[in-house]
């Protein structure tokens, strides 16, 4: 065939290459990239463009087709060890440890970017001139430009790994579609844990639209400077931009986290909020789990917690009630849509967990301990000279003849001799779902499960009571407008602020925060919708000693009881100024493992509510301004007015 002469130079007719899909595969084939593994030609159409675009792009030596098989995963961990990334932990059953560079280890707020035309698409239009919390913007134009300048030929001497994914169940009405190409072996592993991937995922997407997700770790070679641990990153030319008319995101310089998996925050919160803006559902960061009584009566809630604020051990709990059976369908991330009949439906858009380690312990989460046995990827923890894994929460369960390597190599960690911690504050396990033990036989349910309350809440150690529920559905759209609680480590800020985490979102908004609110607001308006109950909670309440005001873990059972119960409509609330909070004699204490002050847990000092209604007024006003729905305002003024009366 002399017209194959021409397929380096890419001056094949398009038209021959369409209508001679042998051709088109052999042509493909001899461009100045290698196939090593899969066949580039038997990609969708649209997706073999992405891929080709890219190609010209990023100029990688080798193209790599995932499959998602465990032949393949053998080979990628193979050369992850052989690389130095990743290394083998024999205590357990194919786990593996990676330490990243120490200036890569946490999601890069500041440098993460929604991208569209007009500005206040993206975000409110803060008061006075004021910095946007509530997301960063740069216009198409300017975003590709910056993309212009960092990724021609940054995979040169590198595999491009084409990466076929699927958030929620393969074929599901309500799953997504996503390409990531990427030149990390290790994200290619931790995305095989993370979501479904896979051949299955391309006959399912059938010629159909998909969110495209490029990445690249920004260190072409040969390197021109050394690496950290064998970490390639650039962290001072770090970029993760969305653009939400194009379903587009493009990720530079980073390999970890939420930076570098794209299905995770980027496409399953940023742009999902945006698509489900769009087509009417939500997308959110929050938890699912079921709730089952001895009765068989079964409740499925969703809640939301910013990150590091006990999401995960809540989906996984196991309950101190007996009478209580707990199940885990997510721990981070929840896409629901109302069925044909009114009932709010949701599925887990992952396929595994990517927890975080410190504070995880057969103590506050035996269900998590036991689903990271095996098949798992550790990042930034600490290692075990028994080949075994340690962070801080686990000290009670070492042995003291086992010596500690810290995530920065210090050889002989000890609490009492290292001012640094053994394990990064956000460092992680990759685990996948199927080994979680209360895993719901529903989780994978193409329909999804049935959503009967959503719950908000953070860390709150001051004036929040541990449980209430809000008047009705905008009142509780309020309460998620409202939510605050103290930083933690899974971004670049420093712990123990108090910063306003609206609907635990507030890094994950794919668009305007005032209109993402109307969008909640407008399901109100729709009679046929059998709208969820919305409570709040707070597990962080403190005494004037600084001590806990409430065990937490397995005793938040007791909670989870009455807002079933409450669910049914039982008469067990009363009225405060701040929402419906439990009669006293309706929370069953019986066996609690430490005495509580149920008087002290649920006082509503007036002063701390009035200095709360200001800091929301100003907030409010500052950061969400003209774009604030006048129904959050009414419901703040109402707040105004009863906290008056306490």
């Amino acid at each position: 065939m002399p017209e194959l002469e021409n397929c380096e130079n890419e001056q094949v007719s398009p038209r021959l290459l369409k209508d001679s899909p042998q051709l088109k595969r052999q042509c493909l084939q001899m461009r100045h990239y290698r196939v090593i593994y899969g066949d580039i030609g038997l990609l969708p159409e649209n997706v073999q463009s992405y891929v080709e675009e890219n190609v010209r792009l990023c100029r990688p030596d080798n193209v790599h087709i995932c499959d998602g098989s465990e032949r393949e995963n053998d080979l990628l961990t193979y050369v992850l060890q052989k690389d130095g990334i990743l290394k083998k932990l024999p205590k357990y059953e194919n786990c593996w440890l990676a330490r990243t560079d120490p200036a890569d280890v946490a999601r890069v707020e500041r440098l993460t970017y929604i991208s569209t035309e007009l500005k206040r698409d993206t975000v409110p239009t803060p008061k006075n001139g004021a910095v946007s919390q509530l997301g960063n913007w740069m216009s198409p134009a300017d975003m590709d430009n910056e993309l212009n300048i960092r990724f021609p030929e940054c995979m040169k001497g590198r595999t491009m790994y084409v990466i076929p994914f699927s958030m929620g169940p393969v074929g599901s009405p309500l799953s997504k579609i996503g390409i990531q190409l990427t030149d990390s072996a290790y994200v290619v592993a931790s995305m095989r844990i993370m979501t479904r991937m896979g051949s299955n995922v391309l006959a399912a997407l059938n010629g159909g639209q998909f969110v495209k997700c490029l990445h690249s770790v920004g260190r072409p070679l040969p390197l021109t400077a050394p690496v950290h641990n064998n970490w390639p990153c650039d962290p001072k030319m770090t970029l993760v931009a969305h653009f939400q008319e194009r379903n587009e995101i493009c990720s530079f310089g980073s390999g970890y986290g939420g930076n570098s998996l794209l299905g995770k925050k980027c496409f399953a919160l940023r742009i999902g909020s945006k698509l489900a803006q769009k087509e009417g559902w939500f997308a959110e960061h929050m938890l699912i789990l079921g709730l089952e009584n001895s009765k068989g009566e079964k409740k499925y809630i969703a809640a939301a917690f910013p990150s590091a604020c006990g999401k995960t051990n809540l989906a996984m709990m196991t309950s101190s009630l007996p009478e209580y059976k707990v199940t885990c369908v997510g721990d981070d991330i929840a896409w629901m849509r109302f069925d044909e009949s009114g009932q709010l439906r949701a599925i887990n858009p992952e396929n595994g967990f990517f927890g975080v380690a410190p504070g995880t312990s057969n103590k506050t989460n035996p269900c998590a301990m036991e689903t990271i046995k095996s098949n798992t990827v550790f990042t930034n923890v600490a290692e075990t000279s028994d080949g075994g894994i340690f962070w801080e929460g686990l000290e009670k369960e070492m042995s003291s003849e086992v010596e500690i390597t810290s995530w920065l190599g210090d050889e002989h960690w000890s609490k009492e001799k290292s001012q640094k911690p053994a394990a990064h504050p956000n460092s992680r396990f990759c685990a996948p779902a199927s080994q979680c033990p209360i895993l719901d036989s529903e989780w994978e349910n193409p329909k999804g499960v049935p959503i009967d309350a959503i719950i908000f809440g953070g860390r709150r150690p001051e004036g929040v009571p541990l449980v209430y529920e809000s008047f009705n559905w905008q009142h509780g759209v309020f309460i998620g407008a409202s939510m605050r609680s103290e930083a933690t480590a899974a971004a670049e800020h420093k712990a123990k602020s108090l910063m306003h985490d609206p609907f635990a979102m507030r890094p994950f908004f794919g668009y305007n925060f005032g209109d993402y609110l109307k969008h909640w607001l407008s399901f109100q308006e729709k009679n046929e919708l059998n709208l969820p109950k919305i409570f709040h909670v707070n597990w962080f309440r403190k005494d004037s000693k600084g001590q806990f005001m409430w065990p937490g873990f397995g005793e938040n059972s007791r909670v989870l009881d009455w807002i079933f119960k409450r669910i049914n409509n039982e008469d067990i609330a009363q009225e405060t100024a701040i929402g419906l909070v439990p009669k006293f004699e309706s929370l069953n204490l019986d066996g609690l493992s430490q005495q509580v002050d149920l008087k002290a847990l649920f006082s509503l000092p007036r002063e701390f509510w009035q200095e709360e209604v200001k800091a929301l007024d100003k907030y409010f006003d500052d950061q969400v301004n003209v774009d604030l729905p006048p129904q959050i305002l009414e419901e703040l003024r109402n707040l105004d007015e009863r906290v008056k009366k306490l």
